[in-house]
């Protein structure tokens, strides 16, 4: 299949929850580019130097700062808007910070993730919808192989089994209230999208691999390493974002068919480790060192986890563009040379991949 996202999106009304994160902000940009008319939804930035502020995120869309757990105010900015599709990125997206935060993560991540799906049901003309949650909604045992979309769904840590508890109430809500069966009665199509570790420019959270790394590199200071032989699916964030887009024109084209949820992930002998990410990293950044200090107590996080990518291929058409050697290329280039103007710097990687 081949879908002109242009033709999808342009001029179309796009509710864009989470549009102020570092995934968010590349789709933001990457919307308006295509011609969308956005409103997005989220907590404001963390930090100044946040890439919602860097790329001007406010100027390119009708920019609503809010907590994605208040119901009401979820349910009239939607409902008020009446988009033609709606990306769900909210979240509390990090494991160590939901052991720190447990209840507020899966009141985030269930709670807000439920609102939304609600404000749907109360829609009177057709939208499609994506609900993003991630790799990490399987039962992870830890195995070699790749889990396809109907493993068993689990999670370990708060993060990884509220993912997992907001694919069952996706499940539930397309179930009870969005049944493909009946889309002429209602005309809401969901479908939920899992990828995984993804990286990126202009990513600057705390307790998160790449950002780290740029932040060692760029002090010339050496990089701490917390898990080093974890094997993680590495991608640049435009190849999931890209995914997210195809399966939203696709369910817009067959949204009876194509209501399920798809895996996003790196090729599937594109295994690197940790380790391997740094060294990529200070390989392409032409200098640094890096060391692996011994953390007492520290909470448990999955050391092995791979996506199939199967289904994505066979349906959606879709694969990686880049390895993880190139998806550490871009990144690398986009922290290191991006500081004279990050718009459009951004802007260029984004056309470069999309080919506008």
């Amino acid at each position: 299949m081949n879908y002109d996202l242009h033709k999808t999106f342009q001029g179309k009304r796009v509710f864009l929850t989470g549009h102020t994160g570092f995934k968010g902000s590349w789709l933001l940009l990457i919307l308006k580019q295509l011609g969308a008319e956005v409103k997005g939804f989220s907590l404001a930035p963390k930090n100044e130097f946040d890439l919602f502020y860097q790329i001007k995120g406010a100027t390119l869309c009708q920019s609503v700062i809010g907590d994605i757990r208040d119901r009401e105010i979820i349910k009239r900015e939607i409902l008020d808007f009446q988009p033609d599709f709606v990306f769900h990125l909210a979240a509390q997206a990090l494991v160590i910070d939901s052991y720190i935060n447990p209840v507020e993560t899966y009141e985030t991540n269930v709670m807000g993730s439920i609102y939304i799906m609600d404000a749907l049901r109360q829609m009177n003309k057709a939208c499609t919808t994506v609900m993003i949650t991630t790799d990490k909604v399987y039962e992870n045992f830890e195995t070699t192989d790749p889990y396809p979309e109907d493993a068993r769904i689990g999670g370990y840590d708060p993060y990884s089994n509220s993912k997992a508890c907001n694919e069952l109430a996706i499940g539930s809500y397309r179930n009870c209230f969005f049944n493909p069966e009946k889309y002429n009665e209602h005309h809401q199509a969901i479908a939920s999208a899992r990828s995984g570790n993804v990286i990126g420019g202009g990513d600057w959270s705390a307790n998160r691999l790449v950002p780290d790394i740029a932040r060692a590199l760029r002090a010339n200071e050496a990089v701490n390493i917390r898990n080093p032989l974890s094997v993680r699916p590495w991608q640049h964030v435009l190849d999931p974002l890209n995914g997210y887009l195809m399966l939203a024109a696709a369910l817009a084209e067959n949204p009876t068919g194509l209501a399920e949820g798809f895996n996003f992930g790196p090729r599937t002998n594109d295994e690197r480790t940790v380790i391997d990410m740094v060294k990529l990293s200070i390989e392409n950044w032409g200098s640094g060192s890096f060391e692996t200090p011994e953390i007492i107590g520290k909470p448990h996080e999955a050391g092995l986890l791979k996506l199939a990518i199967d289904k994505a291929k066979q349906k959606l058409d879709w694969e990686p563009k880049f390895d993880s050697a190139e998806a550490v290329k871009w990144t690398m280039d986009w922290y290191k040379n991006s500081d004279a103007d990050p718009l459009a710097f951004t802007q260029n990687q984004i056309e470069t991949f999309f080919g506008l």
